[in-house]
C-alpha cells in the first residue's frame, strides 16, 4: 500500500510538472548556462533582473553579520574574518552588496579584499569583483588580480547558484589581465564538522583556476553560509567556521 501511494504521489507530480510547463511556467537557466566555463564568454546582466538582499540560502550576506574562521595555510596559523558591510557599490547598474575579508597571521593583517556581491531574481549570486590588498613592505598594497566587472574585460561570474545542481560547472570570475579565472563546480552533498558545530547536510563544491596547479573544496550549510575550505591539490590550506557574530560595521 505505501508503494502504491508513493508512486501515485509521483505520477501526480508529473502531472503537476508537465501542467505548469504547459500553463507557460519558467525553468530557471542553470549556472552552467549563465557563466559557461567553455566557449566565448558573455555572460548577460541586466540590472532589472536583480534584487536587492543577498539571501541565496547556501551564501546569505546579511548585512552586519560576520564570519569568523580558524585555519592554516602551510605552516602558519591564520585567521580569517569576513564582514557583510552595509555598504553597496554599483557596477554595470547593478547594486552589490560589499563584504570585507581579512586574512590575519599573529593579530597582523596580511590580506584585505572587499568582495562585491549581488544576486539575480532566480537566487545565483554573481561575484561582480573585487579590490584586494596584500602586505608588502608592511603596508597593504593593491594586487594584481583586483578587478571589477566592466572595466578592462573583466567579466562576472557566479560565487553560489541559486539552484546547485550536481555536475554543474560555471565561472566565478574572468579577469585574464590579473589570472582571474576561478572555476567552480557543484559535487552534490556531504558532510562536515567544524569549530562552529556539525552538519550533516552540506553542499560541496571544487574550485580551481586553469592557471594554478591546486584544487580546493568547499563546504555550504543552508541558512548559514561558507562553514569549511579546504585544499585537496597543491600547498596545505584550510579554513573553518569558528564563529559568527552581529551588528559588525
Amino acid at each position: 500500500m505505501k508503494r502504491s501511494i508513493t508512486l501515485g504521489l509521483a505520477a501526480l507530480a508529473g502531472l503537476t510538472a508537465v501542467h505548469a510547463t504547459a500553463l507557460g511556467a519558467r525553468t530557471p537557466p542553470s549556472a552552467s548556462e549563465l557563466a559557461p566555463v567553455h566557449g566565448t564568454y558573455a555572460p548577460k546582466i541586466v540590472p532589472a533582473n536583480f534584487v536587492a538582499t543577498v539571501d541565496n540560502r547556501y551564501l546569505p550576506f546579511e548585512p552586519g553579520t560576520a564570519f569568523h574562521y580558524r585555519g592554516v595555510r602551510g605552516t602558519t596559523p591564520q585567521r580569517d574574518d569576513e564582514v557583510v558591510t552595509r555598504q553597496r557599490k554599483k557596477i554595470l547598474g547593478v547594486t552589490c552588496t560589499v563584504v570585507r575579508d581579512t586574512v590575519s597571521e599573529r593579530g597582523v593583517a596580511v590580506e584585505r579584499t572587499f568582495d562585491w556581491y549581488a544576486q539575480d531574481r532566480d537566487g545565483n549570486v554573481w561575484y561582480m569583483g573585487e579590490l584586494a590588498l596584500e602586505r608588502h613592505h608592511g603596508r597593504l598594497v593593491k594586487a594584481s588580480d583586483s578587478w571589477q566587472a566592466g572595466v578592462n574585460g573583466a567579466k562576472p561570474g557566479i560565487i553560489m547558484p541559486g539552484h546547485p545542481r550536481k555536475g554543474d560547472a560555471y565561472r566565478q570570475e574572468y579577469y585574464p589581465p590579473g589570472q582571474a579565472l576561478d572555476e567552480a563546480r557543484v559535487l552534490g552533498p556531504g558532510a562536515v564538522t567544524v569549530p562552529y558545530g556539525r552538519f550533516k547536510r552540506v553542499l560541496v563544491t571544487s574550485e580551481r583556476s586553469p592557471l594554478e596547479p591546486q584544487t580546493e573544496k568547499k563546504y555550504y550549510a543552508a541558512g548559514v553560509g561558507e562553514v569549511a575550505e579546504r585544499v585537496v591539490k597543491g600547498h596545505r590550506e584550510h579554513f573553518e567556521l569558528a564563529a559568527i557574530t552581529r551588528g559588525a560595521r
